[in-house]
C-alpha cells in the first residue's frame, strides 16, 4: 500500500469550502440557472452534482472500512444527469444547495481524518468491473472536487 497525505487532502478540501462559499453565495439567479457548460449543465446542476458525489464518497468511504465481502455500490456516473433530475437541483433553493455542498464535503473531511488507515486497500468494483480502493477514492476526491469547481468558474466567467 502507497502512502497517502491526509491532512494534504483535508487542508485542500477546507480551503475550496472557504474559497468558494463567498463565490459561490453572491451569484446571481440568472448566471446560475442559465449559463450552461458541455454538458448542458447549469451551475446548479453542477453544484447539485458535487452534493451527489459527497454523499455517494461518504457511504463508500464508511463501508468500506468494516466490510468483509466484496462491496459492489450502484455506480451513478453513468446516470449524473438523471441523478441531476430526479432531484431537480435546477429548481432547489440556491442557498441551500450551497450549505448542503458545504456541510457534505465538511463531513467528508470528518470521514477521511477518522479513516482506518489498516483499511485503504479496501476496494468495491464499479459498474466496469474495475477495482477502486478507498485510498485511490479518498486521493481522487479533491481533484474530482476542484474539477467541477473549475466548470463552474469557467460559466461564471462567460
Amino acid at each position: 500500500m502507497g502512502t497517502i497525505n491526509l491532512t494534504k487532502i483535508t487542508d485542500g478540501i477546507a480551503e475550496v469550502i472557504a474559497r468558494e462559499e463567498p463565490i459561490l453565495t453572491g451569484l446571481s439567479e440568472s448566471v446560475i440557472t442559465s449559463r450552461r457548460n458541455k454538458q448542458h449543465r447549469t451551475i446548479k446542476q453542477i453544484l447539485g452534482h458535487m452534493i451527489d458525489s459527497a454523499s455517494n464518497n461518504h457511504q463508500r468511504m464508511v463501508r468500506l472500512q468494516y466490510c468483509k465481502d466484496l462491496l459492489v455500490f450502484p455506480d451513478y456516473r453513468q446516470d449524473n444527469d438523471l441523478w441531476i433530475a430526479l432531484q431537480d437541483y435546477q429548481h432547489a433553493d440556491w442557498h441551500d444547495l450551497v450549505q448542503l455542498w458545504i456541510y457534505s464535503n465538511l463531513h467528508i473531511i470528518q470521514v477521511i481524518k477518522a479513516v482506518d488507515q489498516t483499511r485503504l486497500d479496501s476496494y468495491w468494483c464499479d459498474f466496469e468491473g474495475n477495482k477502486v480502493t478507498l485510498k485511490e477514492m479518498i486521493d481522487g476526491y479533491l481533484d474530482h472536487l476542484n474539477l467541477h469547481v473549475n466548470e463552474i468558474h469557467e460559466l461564471i466567467d462567460m
